[in-house]
């Protein structure tokens, strides 16, 4: 896959992108632990509602940890990501460069008009994990309006996220507790958090100027929204899907589908 800013190959730079990738699974699973049973569960139903050979959007795709994922199970799928990040996405295209199923597009979001820059006008399930809670609620709600028009009749939304139930707060609380627990002493055992990952990721010969990049974007790290399950269903219902419920949680995540 070609960077068309640079006119050169992600490979050709000679980062160990396989090891970027595990690095960041990693680094994931320290706040996610279940993240790999969110992402079957998200496969299971992409096969019963739209197939084994989908045509798939990756929302804010990150490294592309769903697109590896969906590819790994269904060969003849493609998927198309699009992220705003500069270092993730020199990390996702390192990775699956020369594929010729896999495209990203480098948008921001928030831009009401980033789905001109996609390849194609319609997709059969439009994937998301771990990335809409940077958006506040009102521009989260209109991205699901826009989302809605690219996903196909018959076609799902599904996004594994926080999501919050205000009107449980000791219950909230509890898990809050045990789950910080569990992270300090993976931390003590030499996990890496959020902060640490980058602090290698600016370090690294190729990855130091586009993390530099992504700070000038972002900052710290962007403070969004965590509404409820209920929220997201109803919004989503609002902006143009039929159906919308969750379909697999943890104590502190939801996987929400909406079908078109």
């Amino acid at each position: 896959m070609t960077d068309t800013r640079t006119g050169t190959t992600a490979q050709a730079q000679g980062a160990d992108w396989a090891a970027w990738q595990e690095s960041w699974d990693r680094q994931q699973e320290w706040y996610m632990p279940d993240r790999e049973e969110r992402f079957r569960i998200m496969l299971d139903l992409v096969e019963a509602l739209v197939g084994t050979a989908p045509r798939v959007l990756d929302l804010a795709c990150g490294t592309g940890s769903i697109t590896a994922r969906l590819l790994a199970r269904f060969p003849g799928a493609t998927s198309t990501g699009v992220d705003l990040d500069p270092a993730l996405l020199a990390i996702a295209r390192g990775t699956f460069d020369g594929d010729e199923r896999v495209s990203f597009v480098t948008a921001d979001l928030k831009d009401p008009d980033w789905p001109a820059k996609l390849p194609y006008d319609s997709y059969d399930a439009v994937l998301t994990a771990t990335a809409l809670h940077w958006l506040h609620s009102e521009p989260l709600a209109a991205l699901y309006g826009r989302v809605a028009e690219l996903v196909r009749d018959g076609g799902v939304l599904m996004n594994a996220d926080h999501m919050t139930d205000e009107t449980t707060p000791r219950i909230n609380a509890a898990e809050r507790a045990q789950r910080h627990e569990r992270m300090e002493q993976a931390k003590r055992a030499g996990a890496l958090d959020w902060a640490e990952w980058w602090q290698l990721a600016a370090r690294d010969p190729v990855l130091a100027e586009p993390t530099a990049r992504r700070f000038e974007i972002y900052g710290e790290h962007a403070d969004g929204d965590m509404p409820s399950a209920a929220w997201h269903a109803r919004v989503l219902c609002d902006k143009g899907f039929t159906e919308a419920r969750p379909v697999w949680c943890s104590p502190s995540d939801t996987l929400l589908l909406a079908l078109k």
